[in-house]
């Protein structure tokens, strides 16, 4: 591992490390320059440095890597006004997947205040340990304290895999893990497995969408992940949980924070597509915004929702918040009907989830199809209209769909 060294011999403690550095990585210790977890590596120090007493000293990537020394899977518990989020118990679930080929086991970390209940409630999925840091100033989430906590466990538990959700929390604090722990990093994945070896195989899209890119982190630990929210199966109920809460001592340096919350205001959430159970999407190929319109009829006959692919959200044809793809919503609901779309990887990794795939698409050799549980070739104008009038009428969806 990279790490900035200094030569007491020639450093005068002139201080000018310490103005140089924008990070706050640099500190003037008990007679002699000291490093932190904040060191970008930047190298602005040891340009400033008047007597070159300062020099990055490189090692060979990994080639001090003893991974019998990391093992398990860490998942980071995100928590909101005192609840575990949904995501949690996805990642748990994978997690127990991936530790279960590896013979580990799977921990959690869970910070807050009176959230003992919710960590008693993550032991039922069969995770081994939840370490608990409660304390006032943890209630809601401030990045500083979070990532010194995490730091400060990782370091001392070395986890050979750390999950967390690709939400606007996960997104802010996985970074600033990795970081510290000069790792590496893959957000937003949709599949993840795991070689033999214990290298953590992270799918997710890439070049647009264009292609599925499959990353490791053969020369470090640990290895860390981003995971979407829907793109995964919950954990189930263990039969007969084990676990334990580890209750962990907090360092108050460590919840020092730049940030002063005056007021909490909670959001008033809005319905979701990501939470909708019947979603009746819309891809470029229903030609005309007026297309939307007749989904929308279906969609309200079913208790679903329109979604829609990027390009039509493109032409304005929908809102940004309709849109279901790795650059939209990732949705996993019971029923997902597409109508027009072709089946562009970025799109297909947004909803591959759902319990049923029903594709419309007049073109055969759609890629849609190769996912679809169900299909039909042929014009939705034709198609739609004639699914509506059965459904208004009450007969049987599969009656539409007869010959004659």
């Amino acid at each position: 591992m990279s790490r900035m060294r200094v030569d007491h011999e020639l450093c005068t403690l002139c201080g000018e490390c310490v103005a140089a550095c924008p990070f706050d990585g640099v500190k003037m210790g008990d007679g002699a320059i000291e490093f932190t977890d904040s060191c970008r590596l930047c190298r602005l120090c040891i340009k400033a440095c008047p007597t070159n007493a300062i020099w990055l000293e490189k090692s060979e990537a990994g080639g001090d890597l003893d991974r019998s020394n990391y093992k398990d899977v860490l998942i980071f518990a995100e928590q909101r006004q005192g609840v575990v989020q949904p995501v949690t118990y996805e990642l748990i679930g994978k997690g127990l997947e991936l530790a279960g080929k590896l013979g580990e086991e799977v921990t959690v970390f869970l910070a807050g205040h009176d959230i003992m209940p919710q960590a008693k409630k993550l032991l039922e999925y069969g995770v081994s340990k939840v370490y608990l840091y409660d304390h006032k100033e943890l209630e809601h989430f401030r990045i500083e304290p979070y990532t010194a906590l995490m730091v400060e466990l990782v370091r001392e538990v070395n986890p050979n895999i750390i999950l967390m959700g690709a939400t606007s929390v996960g997104r802010s604090l996985a970074p600033r893990v990795a970081a510290r722990l000069r790792t590496g990093l893959t957000a937003d994945c949709t599949l993840l497995s795991v070689k033999d070896n214990g290298d953590l195989v992270q799918t997710r899209p890439a070049f647009g969408g264009n292609v599925m890119a499959q990353i490791i982190t053969p020369r470090h630990r640990p290895q860390m992940a981003t995971v979407r929210y829907k793109v995964m199966p919950a954990a189930t109920k263990a039969a007969n949980p084990t676990g334990e809460v580890v209750f962990r001592k907090i360092d108050k340096n460590l919840l020092k924070s730049g940030i002063e919350i005056v007021e909490f205001r909670p959001h008033q959430v809005a319905s979701s597509i990501t939470d909708a159970e019947i979603i009746i999407a819309a891809g470029r190929g229903i030609g005309k915004p007026e297309g939307l319109e007749l989904l929308g009829e279906l969609a309200s006959l079913l208790g679903g929702v329109v979604g829609v692919t990027r390009p039509l959200v493109e032409q304005g044809w929908a809102s940004y918040t309709q849109q279901v793809g790795m650059s939209g919503r990732t949705v996993r609901p019971k029923l997902y009907i597409g109508c027009g779309i072709s089946g562009a990887i970025q799109h297909v990794a947004g909803m591959r989830g759902a319990d049923v795939i029903f594709a419309i698409n007049s073109d055969p050799n759609a890629p849609i199809f190769d996912v679809a549980h169900y299909g039909l070739v042929g014009d939705m104008y034709e198609i739609v209209p004639r699914l509506i009038d059965a459904l208004q009428k009450g007969e049987k969806a599969g009656a539409v769909f007869q010959a004659g």
